[in-house]
């Protein structure tokens, strides 16, 4: 298994595999109250065999090569993630996404990790469009866009049904000659 620095503070990214479901549901636990209210991700694993089944979808789809999961680890320990949640190498077109538990927040794992998967996403693989879909009511993930240097396409108002609430849904990109420019 392979594993990139995210820094000098010891952060790492590693794929996130099918037989790390025990530590995955672990993190899952103390992610979910910083999770559950903009997205449905921790609530797809409760217990062992759902956090197989959701590590087993993006093994799917890594093997389809339409999707992938990422986890960034701190210390040697889970923290949270990035994954590819679509990933579209045919039009050129990508989303990415995140999460994290409250313990490691305020340190830019997030953002550190996603410049990764841009990276990749653009140079090895040649995507020329990377979108970020959040809730306009999630500052800290607008704030993450903000910090990649994404522009922000619009607003799908009330387009995500969540919990029995809408949320207005924000779309940020960033092309590809865009994070060329700013890489230097």
């Amino acid at each position: 298994m392979f594993a990139i620095s995210l820094g000098d503070d010891g952060a790492e990214l590693r794929p996130l595999e099918i037989w790390q479901a025990q530590e995955f549901l672990a993190h899952m636990d103390r992610a979910r109250e910083l999770v559950d209210p903009w997205i449905p991700f921790a609530s797809f694993a409760t217990d062992l065999e759902s956090a197989r089944a959701l590590l087993g979808r993006y093994a799917q789809k890594q093997a389809a090569d339409t999707g992938r999961l990422y986890g960034i680890w701190l210390d040697g320990t889970l923290v949270g993630g990035v994954l590819f949640r679509i990933f579209d190498a045919e039009s050129g077109n990508c989303e990415v996404g995140c999460w994290l538990e409250p313990a490691a927040q305020g340190r830019g794992l997030i953002t550190r990790a996603s410049r990764k998967l841009i990276d990749w996403a653009v140079y090895e693989r040649g995507m020329h469009r990377v979108e970020w879909v959040a809730s306009a009511a999630n500052r800290r993930s607008v704030a993450v866009a903000e910090r990649l240097g994404m522009k922000r396409d619009g607003v799908l108002r009330e387009s995500y049904l969540y919990r029995g609430e809408r949320h207005d849904s924000e779309i940020w990109s960033v092309l590809a000659p865009e994070w060329r420019a700013q890489k230097g």
